[in-house]
């Protein structure tokens, strides 16, 4: 028989499958919409560090860094509210997903579709470009 350490994963990807905080809520609604759960983790991870609180210079909100018209758009009532904002976030990175596949999503996710139609793929932004492969690379998709 194999030795047991045979299974553990790598430990690069430990802290992201050892239960971030609402590792069962973004499951189930990861789940819920057809999203790879270790992809919102990831997202999650870098958008906000899991601080339901947090706040960006341009506005975004919450666990996954809803804008305000994002927000808007999904009916999310509270941002900061996590399970709201996670639902809000997660139905909005499908629809993105749905329509881009998932790297241009990410692109579109950081750097708004308009920017991605207009660049016709990831746009040329460091930020941007960082953040899909620090994301990709954080879900093990990369």
């Amino acid at each position: 028989a194999p030795a047991p350490s045979a299974a553990a994963p790598a430990p690069a990807a430990r802290p992201l499958l050892d239960g971030p905080p609402y590792a069962d809520l973004i499951a189930t609604l990861s789940e819920t919409h057809g999203v790879d759960p270790l992809l919102v983790r990831a997202l999650i991870q870098v958008e906000s560090g899991y601080r339901p609180r947090a706040r960006s210079s341009r506005g975004a909100m919450g666990l996954m860094q809803l804008m305000p018209s994002t927000a808007r758009e999904y009916r999310v009532r509270n941002p900061f509210e996590p399970r709201a904002n996670l639902e809000g976030g997660i139905r909005h990175l499908k629809s993105l997903i749905d329509r881009f596949g998932v790297e241009i999503a990410l692109a579109a996710y950081n750097a708004g579709e308009g920017a991605v139609r207009r660049f016709n793929g990831i746009p040329p932004y460091r930020e941007t470009r960082n953040y899909v492969s620090r994301i990709l690379s954080l879900a093990g998709l990369k």
